[in-house]
């Protein structure tokens, strides 16, 4: 395991106002190693998209201090947590969030668009990392030419292919079955093996367990545990010739 890439220190979040007012989050305290696969899990309502959220730098805690690679969030207004989020932060989310009018290469540049990164190398870095997600002949497919777990690698390509530090995936295997959940989880957990990365997934699927280096418990906003846990050894082994 490599250095500490994103830590959350006593992250208290209130939704709400009066009555009304609920407390989301309770002192949570977590943290994500370049070189780990780490997955958060919990019932519906327990916490988990709300702490993504913050851990994700869209929304602000209550309480409590984020850093992001040594950057801490408690201090910074939307401007900077913006560009914390540009610079340092990969998203997979369950739904792919596509472009249905774009081809797989052009959902992705999408992600160096934003960042003011466009023409030729912006394409090239696009069809490599479509390449490195197993997508190197769909460059010019739309997603509903694609199957689910197509639609989800060139979302994960999307995710990579600035270079960030920190990989967010809120269930990315919901809207699969279980075979191209699987291969989802195989390709994160590959992309985990790099020693300058994290990936941290967000699910309720225990099945997902084995693939993880470390697994969360999340309750009613609160962690109420933490197992480490060590990836079957063929796994290890794909995930270095990755």
């Amino acid at each position: 395991m490599s250095g500490l890439l994103l830590e959350a220190r006593d992250v208290t979040k209130v939704l709400g106002r009066g009555a009304g007012q609920v407390h989301a989050l309770k002192e949570v305290t977590l943290s994500l190693h370049g070189g780990e696969l780490a997955m958060l899990m919990g019932p519906s309502g327990s916490g988990k998209t709300t702490l993504m959220s913050i851990l994700g730098c869209m929304l602000a805690p209550t309480a409590g201090e984020i850093r992001i690679c040594d950057h801490s969030v408690v201090t910074t207004d939307r401007e900077q947590m913006s560009a914390l989020r540009r610079n340092y932060i990969g998203f997979v989310f369950q739904s792919y969030h596509l472009f249905p009018t774009l081809t797989a290469v052009e959902n992705v540049q999408l992600a160096l668009d934003v960042r003011g990164r466009r023409g030729r190398d912006a394409k090239m870095r696009s069809r490599e990392a479509l390449s490195s997600v197993g997508l190197g002949n769909k460059f010019d497919s739309y997603p509903l030419q694609l199957s689910g777990g197509e639609q989800q690698r060139v979302a994960i390509a999307r995710s990579l292919v600035s270079n960030p530090s920190i990989i967010l995936a809120d269930e990315p295997t919901a809207a699969l079955d279980t075979a191209t959940g699987r291969s989802i989880m195989q390709l994160l957990s590959r992309i985990a093996a790099d020693r300058k990365r994290g990936v941290l997934v967000v699910t309720h699927d225990t099945r997902l367990t084995p693939f993880a280096s470390r697994v969360l418990s999340i309750e009613d906003g609160r962690i109420v545990g933490e197992i480490s846990a060590k990836r079957p050894r063929a796994r290890r082994k794909a995930a270095k010739r990755g």
